[in-house]
């Protein structure tokens, strides 16, 4: 029987092409194959033209390439851009808990509604200790800090370009790795904050129109979602 090769089995190789791999690198990544965090290596190689098994020619460089250490399997350095499922959360759980301090500090904490849905968000979201009383306190340390309150919660002017930053800086990173579905859930857990008290208030619109474009939701799909909370499910 003979190998695309012309040889038979069994047979030694004649020729082929090695690469030789040089670890570069390593850490904690996303494997594409195994489906869960693994350890990684990142590595280059250079491959080299064999003739019964001896390097002869240099046939140039390969990678690199990130190695799984569970799996052995290759992949591109992109890969490593996907989060890890322990710093995803840690992202999800930061993001849903800005977004409800953006909210409740456009709302203020008055209504113990709004606060309590926002707790239960940021619980569900991986803070399971979050109480209404520490909501209300940073809402208050913030108020405190910046003068971003006035003495009966209504936002000041300059309120929304602060609450714009702190909410582009923690949702820019996630979205790219958040499901279509994922996104509209952070924006109508969002809505729910802000009628839980009743209507929109102009503040509270800001927040949710800066929450939907820091998700990459098209405007049109904002206000779908914003009317949908209004109605009882």
């Amino acid at each position: 029987m003979l190998t695309g090769q012309g040889r038979r089995v069994g047979e030694p190789r004649i020729w082929g092409i090695r690469t030789s791999w040089t670890t570069v690198g390593d850490g904690e990544f996303f494997c594409p194959g195994c489906g869960g965090d693994r350890n990684y290596q990142r590595r280059t190689g250079r491959r080299r033209f064999l003739v019964l098994g001896f390097p002869l020619l240099s046939r140039g460089a390969a990678g690199p390439v990130v190695e799984c250490a569970a799996c052995a399997r290759h992949f591109g350095t992109d890969c490593l851009d996907h989060p890890t499922t322990v710093r995803f959360s840690a992202m999800l759980r930061d993001a849903v808990h800005t977004v409800a301090l953006a909210l409740l500090t456009a709302g203020g904490t008055a209504s113990r509604t709004a606060l309590d849905i926002a707790v239960g968000a940021v619980r569900s979201a991986g803070y399971e200790d979050c109480t209404g009383d520490q909501l209300t306190t940073l809402v208050d340390a913030l108020a405190a800090d910046t003068g971003r309150l006035t003495t009966d919660h209504s936002p000041v002017d300059d309120t929304g370009v602060t609450l714009a930053i702190e909410l582009h800086e923690a949702l820019d990173p996630l979205a790219p790795h958040l499901a279509p579905a994922g996104r509209e859930s952070i924006l109508l857990q969002a809505a729910r904050i802000a009628l839980a008290d009743g209507p929109y208030t102009p503040a509270e619109r800001d927040v949710l129109a800066t929450v939907g474009n820091a998700l990459t939701l098209g405007v049109d799909e904002v206000a779908r979602l914003l009317e949908s909370a209004r109605t009882p499910s």
